[in-house]
């Protein structure tokens, strides 16, 4: 490689490239400091002044580099766009230092540059890119024309992707200091296209009636998906390049640290659709191999004010709940997995007795859905705010209706327990797989049987199925199939044959629109009190209570099967037997 002269010319400070070109021959020292002051005073690049006023060109340019610093010389114009690395370079230092990363093979990555001098450039890179960077030499003509492309890009596919989606308005909870407001106010004139194509994305999965929408960042791609009906789908696949903006807009709305990548953070939104409707979102990041996941769960308080009648309870099962809430104090358990709407169920419930005479406090981790006269607290164990916390000053604050979110150990237990042993009517969730193996469950957390039976009067398990679309048509399913299944002979009357799905435009192709709940309601009655007295286990339990006509969830979701609101392959998906 070629000695680099020292700048002998008296004024401003010629860089690498022009002292190279003097060194040459190409330039005599006057007119490299001509070039760079103009250069300074049209805040230009050298190379740009010098391409544009003497009589090198960007070609000739390219190869006097590639001779003179001894690095390879490509040409640009055999090259796809398609092939580029993607997300390798920050796209803003991609633009700003004028580079495009060519190919990566292992910790190398091949950088195209027209001014290998530019090394503040290439240490940059080298940091933000955590390789070593091997500089490839290409004509600045080309290599702004690529960058350009580039950049137009990830425009399009962003602008088609967000299409015209006008601005909605997001609530403000918290107030904010004036640098926040003002760096929030400069990041959505900067980056005006992710603030249109999220609140496309928002807007789709409410339209759409989704319950999450998961934004998820790969080595090689950018992939959102929706949940459905409970069955995520896929929805966009924008550019990997918007990812960490895009992961920005959200903590911006959310509340969270935007400089904070390296642990789980949770926060909250709400969305203003109009006067009358919000929507909030739990907002919950998690970071990964490629960047930081996302999802948001999407809160919609008017599944609360829907009733009990549209959750899909059939009469009798419907009437043993009001009768066990009704009552003046006892304990109502209500248990299912992740995403099986004990949430729904239990605010539902709440919802049907939150009237002027009745106090109502509930301890949630956090509150899902707001429900106007209730008295709702978001435990926060880091502040001490825990469940059996939270329970022992609902005590002290003359209560009449208690919901704990869930009872995840035996303090809290105990103490919904003592509650509703006392003059209160207590709510609460578990993760258990039906009713009766809820009683077993709390005794091994160390309950005792006494306790149990004593306080709790009903425990409803639940799952969700997905509800058939209007498209759905009957099938031919033959007797013993059915019977294999779970149907009895009993229940062969009539002409009456399951259905399944179609799909159409309605439900976009997938059969299904909307969900049914399935329930299995269990009433705590003198025989089953005696079997929590002497120890019984869940077995024992499920038979005694099947015996006074208890469904199980299998039986009940065949039940839904044959009305014709279900599918039998849904009933056998989310029901044990």
């Amino acid at each position: 490689m070629a000695a680099v002269l020292p700048n002998t010319t008296p004024g401003t400070a010629l860089p690498g490239l022009a002292r190279a070109l003097v060194q040459a021959g190409r330039l005599t020292l006057p007119q490299a400091d001509t070039l760079q002051k103009k250069a300074s005073a049209d805040k230009a690049g050298f190379i740009d002044t010098l391409l544009g006023s003497s009589s090198i060109d960007a070609k000739s340019l390219a190869v006097f580099c590639a001779e003179t610093f001894g690095y390879p010389l490509f040409d640009l114009g055999t090259f796809s766009h398609d092939a580029l690395p993607v997300n390798a370079i920050d796209p803003k230092l991609m633009q700003a230092q004028r580079v495009v990363a060519l190919a990566r093979r292992g910790n190398k990555l091949s950088v195209a540059v027209s001014d290998p001098t530019n090394t503040q450039a290439l240490d940059q890179i080298k940091f933000q890119s955590e390789s070593t960077v091997e500089p490839v030499i290409v004509a600045h003509d080309t290599l702004l024309a690529l960058l350009a492309n580039i950049a137009k890009s990830a425009e399009q596919d962003l602008s088609e992707l967000a299409g015209e989606e006008g601005d909605i308005e997001f609530a403000d909870e918290e107030p904010q200091t004036q640098a926040a407001e003002a760096a929030a106010a400069a990041a959505e004139v900067e980056d005006a296209p992710i603030v249109r194509f999220l609140n496309k994305v928002l807007m789709d999965a409410i339209t759409l009636g989704a319950s999450d929408i998961h934004f998820e960042p790969y080595e090689k791609q950018y992939r959102i998906r929706l949940r459905v009906d409970g069955v995520l789908r896929d929805h966009l696949a924008p550019p990997l390049s918007i990812r960490d903006k895009l992961v920005s807009r959200i903590k911006v709305l959310a509340k969270l640290d935007i400089s904070e990548k390296r642990v789980p953070q949770d926060g909250r939104m709400r969305l203003v659709l109009s006067p009358t409707k919000t929507i909030d979102f739990r907002v919950s990041t998690l970071p990964t191999l490629f960047g930081e996941k996302t999802v948001m769960r999407i809160l919609d308080a008017t599944q609360a004010q829907m009733g009990i009648d549209a959750l899909g309870y059939d009469p009798d099962q419907k009437a043993l709940l009001i009768d066990a809430i009704t009552r003046p104090y006892g304990m109502v358990l209500v248990t299912g997995p992740t995403g099986s709407g004990k949430t729904v169920s239990l605010y539902s419930c709440l919802n049907l007795l939150n009237k002027p005479g009745i106090n109502i406090s509930t301890a949630e981790d956090p509150a899902e859905i707001n429900l106007p006269g209730v008295n709702q607290v978001n435990v926060n164990e880091r502040a001490g705010l825990t469940f059996p916390v939270a329970l022992k000053a609902f005590l002290r604050q003359d209560p009449d209706i208690i919901m704990v979110g869930e009872i995840r150990d035996l303090e809290t237990a105990d103490i919904a327990i003592k509650a509703a042993q006392t003059g209160h009517m207590v709510f609460s969730t578990l993760h258990t797989n039906d009713a009766p193996s809820t009683l077993t469950r709390l005794m091994n957390m160390g309950v005792a049987p006494f306790n149990i039976a004593s306080s709790v009067i009903l425990i409803t398990a639940q799952r969700l199925a997905r509800r058939l679309c209007t498209c759905k048509q009957p099938l031919d399913i033959g007797r013993d199939t059915l019977k294999a299944a779970g149907f009895r002979d009993t229940d062969f009357d009539g002409d009456w044959k399951p259905y399944g799905p179609v799909g159409c435009e309605r439900c976009l192709g997938s059969g299904y629109k909307g969900r049914v709940g399935i329930y299995q309601i269990m009433p705590i009655t003198p025989a089953i009190e005696a079997l929590i007295l002497g120890h019984g286990n869940a077995m024992q339990i499920a038979a005694q209570a099947e015996a006074e006509g208890v469904n199980s969830l299998r039986r009940s979701g065949l039940l839904k099967v044959k009305q014709g609101l279900t599918s039998l392959e849904e009933v056998l998906g989310c029901t044990n037997e």
